[in-house]
């Protein structure tokens, strides 16, 4: 049903309208990283920016993350507030020191001294056959680490708001958006995440998740992709007389336990989908952020949908093999109902 007045952005689109809003207020914002500039980013993230503010803030760098990334934090400590792009989630590796120990470690290290008000975003998931180096999410290995805030959207809406609080915050903020929700028209892109978004600017806070389907039977906790595919295994289960509760984390850290144990208490049963990797990741903090808080809510042993510890495939069928989708959700759902 259309709404009057209604606007619908993809999370692309809206991701550069924030970045644009924040840049025609404050001068201090600027932009870097790889074919942001005339391409408009790999998935269209700074779609416009160098037309309307030019290359002296709108800037592509060689293909030398450390160096780039580790520019931004200097930049950042000196009263700049970059914005950078490092275009696959795979690629960190190359550049960690510059992220670990100087963008999440200066504040500490200064005595709150200096500020690193920077945005670090980059592209995260699979599902389009691009194997092991390209289609990581690895949610778990920047949420395990202190000194960053990690924010990972699931629609347009979220996706301008949540851009908006991280170039504001004096911290870093790691921005991780899923491939297959920025509407991009040489991907598949989920319907579910190009949603009505007001064209002023605003924020949404970081750090508070958000019930985006109340239930009674089940609650179904994820974050980007897997709430969709908890949405829509919420609608399947509904169809056979369940109802599912689904929580959008928004953001891992900080994380939002207080949503999530109240859901649980309500439901009595926790499944969590989650597209890194399973093991030491953030399906197990979330189950051990209930349990440790109060076990007797729970009427079965919590569940986890998540991706096996093996590199991703590149043959089709043996990555959707691998990846949380809706008939998993249900199947663990009938598991616990058995049990």
């Amino acid at each position: 049903m259309n709404v009057p007045n209604e606007r619908k952005l993809t999370i692309a689109r809206s991701m550069a309208e924030a970045v644009a809003q924040e840049m025609r207020e404050d001068p201090s914002v600027f932009v870097m990283g790889e074919d942001i500039g005339a391409l408009g980013g790999g998935y269209g993230n700074t779609r416009g920016l160098l037309e309307e503010f030019g290359s002296e803030r709108i800037r592509d760098t060689p293909i030398s993350e450390t160096a780039f990334i580790g520019a931004a934090v200097g930049a950042a400590q000196n009263g700049m507030r970059p914005v950078v792009e490092l275009m696959f989630v795979d690629f960190f590796g190359v550049c960690f020191d510059a992220i670990y120990n100087l963008m999440a470690k200066n504040i500490y290290f200064s005595g709150g001294n200096f500020k690193v008000p920077m945005v670090l975003m980059t592209s995260t998931g699979g599902g389009y056959s691009d194997a092991g180096q390209h289609s990581q999410c690895l949610y778990g290995t920047f949420a395990h680490l202190p000194g960053m805030k990690v924010v990972c959207p699931s629609n347009a809406y979220d996706a301008k708001g949540l851009m908006t609080a991280a170039m504001r915050d004096d911290s870093p903020v790691v921005y991780m958006y899923h491939k297959s929700l920025q509407g991009m028209g040489w991907l598949a892109t989920e319907p579910g995440a190009t949603v009505n978004t007001p064209e002023e600017s605003y924020t949404v806070e970081i750090g508070k998740a958000k019930v985006a389907r109340e239930g009674k039977d089940v609650t179904i906790v994820s974050v980007g992709m897997g709430v969709h595919h908890a949405l829509q295994a919420a609608e399947q289960l509904d169809a056979e007389g369940d109802s599912a509760e689904v929580v959008d984390l928004v953001s891992l850290v900080p994380l939002d336990r207080d949503t999530i144990r109240a859901s649980v208490a309500k439901t009595g049963r926790l499944i969590v989908v989650d597209e890194d990797y399973m093991s030491y990741g953030v399906s197990g903090e979330i189950i051990a952020s209930v349990t440790e808080h109060d076990i007797s809510v729970l009427k079965a042993a919590p569940k986890r949908v998540a991706y096996p510890d093996v590199p991703i495939p590149y043959a089709r069928v043996m990555e959707q093999y691998c990846l949380p989708n809706p008939d998993k959700i249900v199947d663990a759902f009938k598991g616990m109902k058995a049990a």
